[in-house]
C-alpha cells in the first residue's frame, strides 16, 4: 500500500470528534436529564470494522463530557476488498445487545451511498428500537444512491477512496491516525 495523502490530521479528527459528543449530549439532554429509574443508557451501535477507532474515541468524548453510553457491534460488509461498493449490504456478526425499546445512535465512518445506513437503520427499527439516529464521521453526499441523511456528521467529503482511522483498503491502512486518500488504481 501506497502512503495516503492526508486529508484530516489526526488533531483535526480529534477537535471534531469532541464537537460531535457536545452536539449529541445536547441533542440528548431530555434523555438523560430526567431518566426513568429502568430506562437503558444510550446505545452506541457501531459498524464494524470502519469505525471501531471513531466509537472508540466518541464514547470516550462524551463520557468525559457527562454521557455514560453503552456500546454494541454490527458488522456488516459492502466492499469487501474492493475500493467501490458492491451494492449489497451483508450482515457478517449480529448484536449482542436487545435494540427493542432502546433509544439507539448508529456511528458509521462513512456515509456514501447510504445503503448500509438505510439497512441498519431499517433492521434495527424492524428490531423495536425507541429511536435511531446516526453519527458518520465522513459524509460523501456526492455518492447518495439512497435517500437517507445522517443527524450529527464529522466531516463532509470529497469522491475519493479514504484509509486510515480504521478504515481500510484489503485490510490495510487501518492504525493510520489520520484519514488520508488512496490513489483510485493503488493495488499494493
Amino acid at each position: 500500500m501506497s502512503t495516503p495523502a492526508e486529508l484530516l490530521s489526526a488533531a483535526q479528527i480529534a477537535a471534531r470528534v469532541d464537537e460531535l459528543a457536545t452536539e449529541i449530549i445536547k441533542d440528548h439532554v431530555p434523555f438523560q436529564a430526567a431518566p426513568k429509574e429502568d430506562a437503558a443508557p444510550l446505545l452506541l451501535v457501531s459498524i464494524l470494522r470502519g469505525a471501531f477507532v471513531f466509537t472508540a474515541d466518541l464514547i470516550r468524548a462524551l463520557k468525559t463530557q457527562g454521557l455514560d453510553a453503552e456500546v454494541d457491534f454490527l458488522g456488516l460488509s459492502s466492499y469487501g476488498d474492493a475500493t467501490t461498493s458492491s451494492g449489497r449490504v451483508r450482515l457478517t456478526r449480529d448484536l449482542d445487545t436487545d435494540v427493542k425499546s432502546r433509544e439507539v445512535l448508529i456511528i458509521e465512518d462513512i456515509l456514501d451511498s447510504g445503503r448500509t445506513l438505510n439497512f441498519v437503520k431499517t433492521l434495527l427499527v424492524s428490531r423495536g428500537a425507541k429511536s435511531v439516529q446516526t453519527c458518520a464521521l465522513l459524509d460523501k453526499p456526492s455518492r447518495r444512491k439512497v435517500a437517507v441523511e445522517a443527524e450529527f456528521v464529522g466531516f463532509s467529503v470529497p469522491d475519493a477512496f479514504v484509509v486510515g482511522y480504521g478504515m481500510d483498503v484489503a485490510g490495510l491502512g487501518r492504525g493510520l491516525p489520520y484519514i488520508g486518500t488512496m490513489p483510485e488504481d493503488d493495488s499494493d
